[in-house]
């Protein structure tokens, strides 16, 4: 069922939902962040609040300590305004103007072909609805709301440590109710370039267009251990047997939409003499079966299509180029490089190659490298410059940040255990997380703060089948609630 605007209003609690679907209804994907900027500074202006837009358009608001808390240290509630912005191919909808359409599905909260947002809508829900509500007992707190976190954390990085005076931090940025994050990978995007080479294009060659579609994605980080598809690098796969079996030229390549996103869709268009459009076919249809095979646990909806391009004036790739391209798809590292020995499970480095992408004059390929260890970190991306020397390509490297490194005594951490075992009568699970939040960049700039991390259940994020949990979305406030009252 759907109803913008109104949808929410008998969900509990009331304001959390209230306040969640008042930003659904504002355009805010990372680098488009003034509108929603904007209106957290009006909520606190209007909720007499001492409020700090800063120059990189985060959003700062505090709260004196109620009564008896006046002692308590300061807690910094942080979370990020922006969302991964990505829709079905089949949806019409605009990120730059269109208000998110709110479904709700049993106990599910999910968007009409779209993501949702709840990364990290749910965190500014969670800190307004605490702002308003005076029958809240907690310390003096400072609310922190940042800017382009999903696009390599620039807003955090331009957080200055004047604005802030609190030493411990919560961040509402985790997915899983009862999980405890203590530590996270830090990251860095790697971009790989080829210049633009074009030939003249030969009589008896004919345009197809070929689309690797139907998988998953994810989370760069917190999916990329289950092994899902990357449409960028199945492209590559089919290509090199095309490539092998006939002569073929590239005219254009795109998969992919966020480097820190598994890509779902790929789309090549490729030339080929007439006479070889069967044996083509042929093997676009083996490789759709290859696929299927091999991703039927992960990604049973996988599929390998051929179409007529119907392009008769498209460029055409030398085939030096063609090669190149070839080349990078199928050696450039992705996926799980190494696993931690110190936590079971945990994912200690890793490779997403994430958007491929085909313009006038050069055709790019941007990678999302994450490592909890530095050195891990830089040895990826020195593996992609060896393979970009080898193709005469260009790599540039940018948003490097730092990892959130375990901290043995942490009293947020003994806290959050204790209110959780009281509250539930099971103890939460402490834990790290193979992906990046920004507690390692604000630790840098702040200083020596207590963190933890913690949210609601929230399943396929960066994904079109995004959905929060309504129940947990409540039982997570009011475990947010007790610890603070416990903070003393």
């Amino acid at each position: 069922m759907s109803n913008l605007g109104n949808l929410l209003k008998n969900l509990s609690p009331n304001f959390v939902f209230k306040y969640f679907e008042e930003i659904s209804n504002i355009p805010r994907g990372s680098g488009n962040e003034k509108a929603i900027s904007d209106y957290l500074l009006n909520f606190a202006k209007e909720n007499n609040l001492e409020v700090i837009q800063d120059e990189a358009l985060n959003i700062i608001i505090k709260k004196p300590a109620t009564v008896g808390y006046e002692n308590a240290p300061t807690v910094i509630l942080q979370g990020h305004m922006d969302m991964v912005c990505e829709k079905n191919n089949d949806t019409i909808h605009d990120f730059e103007k269109d208000p998110l359409k709110l479904e709700i599905d049993g106990d599910f909260i999910k968007a009409a072909g779209t993501t949702l947002g709840a990364d990290n809508g749910i965190a500014v829900a969670y800190c307004m609805a605490i702002l308003v509500n005076n029958n809240i007992e907690h310390p003096a707190l400072e609310v922190l709301i940042t800017t382009e976190e999903e696009t390599g954390m620039g807003g955090a990085t331009g957080v200055k440590a004047e604005n802030l005076s609190g030493k411990i931090l919560i961040n509402i940025d985790s997915e899983e109710e009862g999980e405890l994050l203590s530590s996270c990978a830090g990251g860095i995007r790697n971009k790989v370039s080829l210049t633009v080479e074009l030939e003249n294009r030969k009589e008896g060659f004919i345009s197809f267009k070929i689309i690797i579609k139907g998988l998953k994605g994810g989370h760069s980080g917190m999916d990329i251990d289950k092994e899902r598809g990357n449409s960028n690098k199945l492209m590559g796969r089919l290509l090199y047997e095309i490539n092998q079996k006939m002569e073929m030229f590239i005219s254009e390549i795109n998969g992919g939409a966020k480097s820190n996103a598994i890509p779902r869709e790929a789309e090549a268009i490729i030339l080929i003499k007439e006479e070889n459009k069967n044996q083509l076919s042929m093997i676009v249809e083996e490789f759709d079966r290859i696929f299927r095979n091999e991703l039927r646990a992960s990604d049973p909806g996988v599929k390998a299509v051929l179409e007529d391009a119907n392009k008769k004036g498209c460029r055409t790739f030398s085939r030096a180029l063609t090669d190149k391209i070839i080349h990078l798809l199928v050696l450039m590292p992705q996926g799980i490089k190494t696993m931690s020995m110190d936590i079971p499970g945990l994912v200690q480095s890793s490779t997403n190659l994430g958007v491929v992408t085909t313009k006038e004059d050069e055709i790019t390929f941007d990678s999302a490298i994450r490592s909890s260890i530095t050195s891990l970190k830089e040895s990826i991306v020195k593996e992609i410059q060896d393979l970009s020397k080898l193709v005469e390509a260009v790599m540039t490297v940018d948003s490097d940040y730092p990892a959130w490194e375990y901290k043995a005594n942490s009293p947020i951490r003994d806290i959050f255990s204790r209110v959780y075992k009281d509250m539930y009568c099971v103890e939460p699970k402490i834990t790290a997380i193979h992906a990046g939040l920004e507690c390692g960049i604000l630790k840098d700039i702040l200083g020596d703060l207590d963190m933890i991390s913690f949210g609601p259940n929230m399943f396929d994020v960066h994904t079109p089948d995004e959905r929060l949990s309504i129940s947990s979305t409540e039982r997570m406030y009011n475990y947010l609630l007790e610890v603070l009252r416990n903070i003393k």
